[in-house]
């Protein structure tokens, strides 16, 4: 923590910061648009961000996209906020911005992609059994598979004593303790009757494109740094709950590695 307050500390890199927030995925020429700074010194900055963990960088082809990692910023939150109650903070903020803040075209915060990075004391072995191994995942994420994980092969999804099936749920990748890719599940009314989610949400969730979900393992020392990066298509609703969702599942998720126990 001590070297994201450190990173923080700085306004130009929370400028920086809150221009992923705002477009998140931007490439270093783009971030410095508009700055009166060298390209080096941004540069510069991006390296703080990233060493704290603030910023997570993806390939695209061969450009080099800068995202905004939430992981610190959680880690911050669980610390010193979970005691409290987080939906009433949530609304406060919410209610504030609402006051303060001029309405913003939708567009102009849209991002196709969420991208989290976490570090974990454990092994990739660990780790991708975690990832794949449905006693693994029932504790952290309440969620469990029925697949091969061969690509090509369809999966299926059980949560809350529901399962969905579909042609199109299918693993993507599968790259054993280095990379796990596969497609989103299907939201079918038997989903949704049992997740207490409104024929409404569920409709708005069915009518956008299926999205796709890719996990990237790297060994560093005693460590894995797993960078989970969801694709949408651009429509907001799944990104939004998907959003708010990795941030708890993935803490879930470290602690569960780390101490046996997942958040509670």
């Amino acid at each position: 923590m001590d070297a994201a307050f450190k990173a923080l500390a700085d306004p130009v890199r929370r400028q920086l910061l809150d221009r992923l927030r705002d477009r998140n995925g931007q490439t270093l020429r783009e971030l410095c648009a508009g700055l009166d700074m060298a390209r080096q010194s941004v540069s510069k900055h991006l390296a703080v961000l990233e060493g704290a963990e603030l910023v997570t960088t993806a390939r695209q082809g061969r450009e080099k996209l800068h995202y905004l990692n939430a992981a610190p910023i959680n880690a911050i939150a669980e610390r010193w906020i979970s005691r409290f109650d987080r939906e009433r903070a949530h609304a406060l903020a919410d209610l504030k911005r609402a006051l303060e803040q001029p309405t913003m075209d939708s567009d102009s915060t849209d991002s196709t992609t969420f991208v989290y990075t976490t570090y974990i004391r454990t092994t990739p072995e660990r780790l991708w059994q975690a990832l794949t191994d449905p006693a693994f995942t029932r504790r952290y994420w309440g969620v469990s598979f029925g697949t091969d994980w061969t690509p090509g092969s369809p999966m299926t999804w059980t949560e809350t004593g529901a399962t969905t099936e579909d042609p199109e749920q299918v693993v993507l990748v599968h790259e054993p303790h280095r990379r796990l890719a596969y497609t989103w599940h299907t939201f079918s009314p038997q989903w949704a009757e049992a997740n207490g989610i409104d024929e409404e949400l569920r409709a708005r969730l069915a009518s956008e494109r299926r999205s796709r979900v890719t996990f990237d393992l790297e060994p560093e020392g005693d460590r894995v740094k797993l960078t989970v990066t969801h694709e949408f298509d651009g429509a907001d609703t799944l990104k939004s709950m998907c959003s708010q969702g990795w941030p708890a599942i993935l803490s879930s998720l470290k602690t569960l590695l780390e101490t046996g126990e997942p958040l509670a």
